[in-house]
């Protein structure tokens, strides 16, 4: 054999090599006798060989690629490229030619390893397609090749199994494999413990692959081999060791997944080889904390097609799995638990086989038992080293809470109708029960009060449990450690698990935003375990942005009712732990102290405050206004219908909770309404119900504003109607009484309140739609928020609500006999009552009149009451404004005069000295250092505009328009008042104004807490302002406008004072402006005085000209554009005018004059293109005045006057403008000379006067006066124009 050449082999490439390998390790056997080798001297001997092989490779690889590019290329396609390196094997029938040998036949192609590397899934696949192939077809020849060797070719076969020989020698159970195949098993198993890209997937599944493909591999073997070429030991550290422990991991993996191991066992069930398996794999998960879980994993994937009785006899009875077992609940580990869950799931055995993990018997009733599960605490806690991932065994616990859930609600379906409320009840709580346990102990007691990683692991399988379970459930896994927990961690943004509870937080709402019954429960338990406060001590807006995602009527309904729940059920509550000690330990982040303290003291009254505050929020969330364009009439009356039915529901809530209580127990049923009310245990305090009483108000107030939405057919839909019935039912039952005992004067207004709100309902219901149906309905509407304050504050209101039941009895006679017999005398005592204390003096004298009384009525009671009232009474105000007299007017303009500060003038004064208070500044206030000399002052203010009017005009609506609130925002303040306000005032100053003044306030003194006079006196100026706009917008062209107008102008001009009020003022003046001066029509007829409007014109101007607040000018300078067109409506004659154009030539001449008038002359130009005619009047006063008057700038500006007047004689009549301008003909020349002789310095103002001059000269022109122009125009006055005009005077050139 040693003479014979040596023929090509399978593993052609690694011959040298190995034969290399092989000499150098006989030499070394033979240098050493066998057991002598020192071990190091073997070590390096190994490392030498290894270094030597690796170099031959590299020479042998380069050798072949030479020899490879030289060649010529074969016709037909070879299997491999020229670059490539093939491991040939040539069957021993086909001989090798002699001169040059060829390689021919399967080949194992190097690039296939470098493919499973991909990180392409495709590329990575067809790598491990293409290896089994070329690894099939060597594995068939080298199993022909031993086959021709058994036959008798032993000597050729022998040389051929050299590397074969080579191979055996390593002794890795592949005996039967061809070199290549043992070549590629090796590298592809410590491909598996590579990091680099995807190498660690693409060898596995090229070594599951092969496995799977070439059954001459042994299972056994690789078992061995895996470990083998793998090593690990406890001194290997870093990326080494965890590369080789994840290598055979994936080895294990490819192994199971090859099918190679069941596969066997399924041949040869007394083989061990599943029982080693599992050994192996357990051992391997053992040694690492992160790969205990995928060795569960891969046992699992592996038992999957197993029967029953092999998964016992085969993996749980395999003594590695049973001590695993015993001492898994003692160290805390979830991965045995999770096997064991999974095992019992699949075999539903009842042995004791799981150790202590699992109860015996098993049932999920005494697994999730408080016992059982104290002892699998640690195992739940170790679970959270996998963090932010969720082990595995969680997905196993919750799919078992939930199973046991839903086969209660299948049970509770299934049941007979006979027994099924029951069968319910006990099914709901069984169902409850294990899940409860499970919170309680794991989430709550193991769990939250551990580490931060712990505390975050529970939020994670919260959020998990949530959107499977029931509205119900959610109640229960959302408990009130775990709402204190989530509140403690984001009241501190500093927090470790800030990050985590916001994340928690933002799932949550996510999770429940489209579910309204799990957001019912959502809201509820949060709120309910912080005692209302969960977005203020968190600083979010959770809970509100929750409720407001409930829009859907009968979902609103359904809040309402949870919250009327929750504020009658104290004893959920009250039980629960209040301690937030209890739900941290010493690493978590604590809120501030003061937040801690409020949650700690459990005060129910906050919670209970806010559900009374949030229900009528919800009922806003039905909002039928945006989509009431889109829906048909019968949608709409569904909608309201819907809404009615919600709004009914809170009334009853709010009218049982704040009106009354119940002298026998907390429970008392109504058989005539079939219906039961329930009060919390504990009283409820004073402050709780005033604020039932104030939300029954808004609720009544919003209900009529939404009476516009109403169609046909809703009329029965009338929530004052349905509450004066139900307070009427609830007073009947024996059991039940109001809250407080009234007094004689409470108790008569109550009932009688009552009765004649009854008997406008019935005639309102009888005279159908109208302007009368109208003002009972908005009546009844102020006596049942009059009843509520009768209510609300004892002895205060019943003599206004007696007031307009007189007047409503005056108003309709026919209600007076819907009264009962006794209504007559208790309404005549009411009167002897209110005699007494003088509310009905003026009836007695016949001097006023029921809407007179009324209005007082109003009056009096608009200081203290709540915005409700203040919003029934301007709709009943807003129905009988027609009838207001001059009397009712005029109380109402007294208020808006009134001030506490400095000397009062007495109110009962006449017209002209109320009037004449508008004159407030005179020349002495108005004394200004910065005025000086009016010329020099102006100096800069060359090119003022023409249109100044305009500019004061534009001010005054930016400084009224867009500043002034309506009647709504002046009433900012009104929703939260206290009735106990003070408005207090010294004897002397209450006696100085008006009697009826001094009653409004003598009922309150200063009290501790209270407002202060001047600010409660101002609220009531601001409402009695909100009655005189709806008086204006309502009566525009009556004649009480004027007076209307007289007081609010001077109280505008008040406001500007020091003291003066901002809000106020700019009330006044947007009523002003938008009510009066740009109404569309002004007051008319031969009833308005002449000289009442002069009076007001002069004052007007003379505020216009003299007042040094802008806005006050402003306003003057419109109001006489209004008087004006009042007095032209008139059609007066010229005479009669005279002395309106004698008030303007007075403003003209104290601006020429005085040095201190600020008079705008672009107002005077405005006026002039509105009334021509004043135009005319004032041509000779101006052309006289600016002759003599000093100051240049003046003198340009009275140029742009008299120019404005020319110029609006262009479309006026030509004969009364030719007469003017005869007439002054002399006075425009001498003007003309003088102006022309002193030409300004400034050159703006010189165009100035020489556009004047061309006006002129165009103007006398046009009206053919050239000729009078001429004569009248002096030599020296000719020269200076022909010198100073040019052009302009060249038609009047002699």
């Amino acid at each position: 054999m040693a003479g014979k050449k040596r023929p090509p082999t399978a593993l052609a490439e690694l011959g040298p090599a190995a034969s290399d390998s092989s000499q150098d390790e006989a030499a070394a056997r033979a240098a050493c006798p066998a057991g002598e080798v020192p071990a190091k001297k073997k070590k390096k001997l190994a490392m030498e060989v290894r270094k030597q092989r690796k170099q031959l490779d590299k020479d042998r690889h380069r050798q072949s690629a030479e020899k490879a590019a030289a060649a010529p290329k074969p016709q037909p396609a070879p299997a491999a490229a020229a670059d490539e390196e093939v491991m040939p094997v040539v069957p021993v029938s086909v001989p090798a030619p002699a001169p040059a040998p060829v390689v021919a036949g399967p080949g194992l192609h190097m690039n296939v390893f470098k493919d499973l590397a991909s990180p392409e899934a495709s590329l990575r696949e067809a790598a491990a397609e293409a290896l089994v192939a070329e690894l099939r077809d060597v594995q068939r020849a080298y199993e022909k090749e031993k086959a021709a060797r058994e036959e008798g070719e032993e000597e050729e076969a022998g040389e051929r199994d050299g590397p074969s020989q080579m191979e055996a020698e390593k002794e890795d159970g592949l005996d039967n494999c061809a070199p290549a195949v043992r070549y590629a098993i090796r590298r592809l198993i410590r491909g598996i413990s590579s990091s680099r890209e995807f190498a660690r997937q693409g060898f596995a599944l090229g070594l599951a692959a092969v496995l799977q493909s070439i059954k001459a591999v042994s299972v056994e073997a690789v078992m061995k081999l895996i470990p083998t070429l793998l090593e690990y030991s406890a001194s290997m550290k870093g990326p080494e060791a965890k590369d080789n422990l994840l290598g055979r991991l994936f080895g294990f993996g490819s192994l199971a997944r090859s099918g190679r191991v069941l596969g066997q066992w399924k041949r040869d069930k007394s083989s061990p080889i599943l029982r080693d398996f599992v050994t192996e794999v357990v051992q391997l998960g053992n040694k690492k904390r992160y790969l205990t879980e995928p060795a569960v994993a891969l046992i699992l994937d592996l038992t999957r097609k197993l029967p029953d009785e092999a998964i016992f006899s085969e993996v749980l009875d395999t003594p590695c799995v049973q001590d695993w077992f015993n001492r898994a609940a003692n160290v805390g580990d979830p991965d045995a638990l999770f096997l064991a869950l999974k095992f019992q799931e699949r075999t539903n055995v009842q042995r004791e086989i799981f150790g202590k993990l699992l109860p015996y018997p098993f049932s999920l009733d005494n697994f999730f038992t408080e016992e059982h599960l104290l002892s699998l605490a640690a195992c739940f806690k170790e679970s959270a080293f996998c963090l932010p991932r969720i082990h595995s065994i969680w997905h196993v616990i919750t799919d078992m809470l939930i199973r046991e859930e839903a086969s209660q609600s299948d049970n509770n379906t299934s049941s007979s109708k006979k027994h099924k409320k029951s069968k319910k009840g006990s099914s709901s709580e069984d169902s409850k029960k294990n899940l409860r346990n499970f919170c309680e102990v794991i989430i709550e007691r193991s769990l939250l009060l551990s580490s931060h990683d712990r505390k975050h692991l529970a939020f994670n399988i919260i959020i998990d449990l949530l959107p499977r379970l029931s509205p119900s459930s959610i109640q229960v896994i959302l408990s009130s450690k775990v709402v204190l927990g989530l509140m403690d961690i984001l009241s501190n943004a500093s927090s470790w698990l800030y990050n985590a509870g916001q994340h928690f937080l933002k799932e949550l709402v996510s999770l429940v935003s489209n579910d309204n019954d799990r957001c019912v429960a959502v809201i509820i338990n949060l709120q309910k375990y912080s005692f209302g406060r969960f977005d203020s001590l968190t600083k979010t807006k959770t809970v509100k942005g929750l409720i407001a995602e409930i829009q859907n009527g009968q979902d609103c309904l359904h809040l309402v009712q949870n919250l009327m729940a929750l504020f009658v059920d104290e004893g959920s509550v009250a039980d629960e732990p209040s301690d937030q000690s209890q739900t941290t330990d010493e690493n978590s982040e604590v809120g501030s102290i003061e937040d801690k303290e409020l949650v700690g003291e459990g005060n129910a009254d906050l919670l209970k405050s806010w559900v009374v505050n949030t229900i009528p929020f919800v009922l806003k969330n039905l909002k039928l206004t945006s989509k009431g364009s889109s829906l048909t009439d019968s949608e709409m009356i569904k909608c309201i219908e819907e809404k009615f039915q919600v709004q009914t529901e809170i009334l009853k809530f709010f009218a049982v909770q704040g009106l009354f209580s119940a002298s026998l127990g907390t429970e008392v049923t109504s058989f005539e309404l079939q219906e039961k009310f329930k009060w919390p245990k504990a009283a409820i305090s004073t402050s709780l119900r005033n604020e039932c009483i104030e939300q029954l108000q808004l609720l009544l107030e919003d209900a009529q504003k939404d009476e516009a939405l109403h169609v046909s057919g809703v009329k029965s839909n009338d929530l004052g109607f349905y509450f004066m019935r139900f307070i009427n039912t609830v007073c009947n039952i024996p059991s039940v009484s109001l809250f407080r005992t009234l007094s004689s004067n409470d108790d008569n207004a109550f009932k009688k309140t009552l009765a004649t709100e009854s008997a406008l309902f019935q005639e309102e219901r009888k005279i159908g739609t109208g302007l009368d149906s109208t003002k009972m309905h908005v009546i009844r509407y102020l006596l049942i928020q009059l009843l509520l304050q009768v209510l609300l504050h004892p002895e205060e209101f019943w003599e206004a609500a007696i007031d307009v039941i007189i007047c409503c009895k005056k108003t309709f006679p026919s209600i007076a006999q819907c009264d009962n017999s006794s209504a007559p005398e208790s309404v005549e005592g009411g009167t002897e009552e209110s005699d007494e204390d003088g509310s009905e003096e003026p009836n007695e004298d016949g001097s006023l009149e029921s809407i007179d009384v009324l209005v007082q009525t109003f009056l009096s009671v608009l200081p203290h009451v709540s915005g409700p009232v203040c919003f029934a009474i301007e709709q009943v105000f807003r129905v009988f404004s027609d009838e207001i007299t001059e009397t009712g007017l005029l109380d109402m303009l007294r208020v808006v005069k009134i001030d506490l500060k400095g000397s009062r003038r007495q109110t009962d004064s006449d017209d002209d000295e109320d009037e004449a208070r508008v004159d407030i500044e005179d020349d002495d206030e108005m004394e200004d250092a910065d005025v000086g000399n009016v010329d020099d002052a102006t100096d800069e203010m060359e090119d003022d505009s023409a249109d100044e009017v305009d500019e004061d005009q534009d001010d005054l609506e930016e400084t009224v328009d867009n500043k002034a609130t309506d009647g709504d925002d002046a009433e900012a303040t009104k929703g939260g008042e206290d009735s106990d306000d003070s408005d207090g005032m010294d004897d002397d100053a209450m006696f100085r104004i008006d009697p009826y003044i001094a009653r409004i306030f003598k009922e309150r003194n200063n009290l501790p807490g209270s407002e202060t006079q001047q600010s409660q006196l101002m609220r009531f100026k601001l409402r009695v302002l909100t009655l005189l706009e709806l008086y204006l917008q309502r009566n525009p062209g009556k004649k009480l406008v004027l007076e209307v107008y007289a007081f609010l102008m001077q109280a505008f001009v008040k406001s500007h004072s020091a003291d003066g009020n901002e809000q106020f003022r700019q009330r006044i003046g947007g009523i002003l402006q938008k009510r009066i001066f740009k109404a569309k029509e002004c007051p008319k007829g031969f009833d308005v005085e002449l000289s009442r409007l002069e009076s007001l014109l002069q004052k007007a101007l003379h505020l216009a000209s003299r007042s040094r607040y802008k806005p006050v000018a402003s306003a003057a300078q419109n109001a006489t554009f209004w008087i004006l067109k009042i007095i032209n409506s008139k059609g007066c004659s010229k005479q009669e005018l005279a002395s309106v154009v004698d008030k303007f030539q007075y403003m003209l001449n104290d601006y020429f004059s005085n040095k201190k008038s600020r008079l705008k002359i672009g107002f005077v130009k405005e006026a002039v293109r509105r009334n021509p005619w004043v135009g005319r009047e004032l041509f000779g006063f101006a052309l006289q005045k600016i002759g003599s008057t000093k100051a240049e700038y003046r003198r340009v500006q009275t140029l742009e006057l008299v120019d404005s007047i020319l110029k609006s004689w262009v479309g006026d009549d030509v004969s009364s403008a030719s007469k003017v301008l005869k007439k002054h003909m002399a006075l425009l020349c001498e003007l003309m000379q003088e102006i022309l002789t002193k030409m300004p310095e400034n050159k703006s103002r010189r165009q100035e006067v020489r556009r004047f001059c061309t006006r002129a000269l165009q103007t006398v022109t046009r009206l053919n006066l050239k000729e009078k122009f001429q004569k009248k125009l002096s030599s020296e006055a000719y020269t200076l124009c022909e010198a100073q005009l040019g052009a302009a005077f060249v038609p009047f050139r002699q």
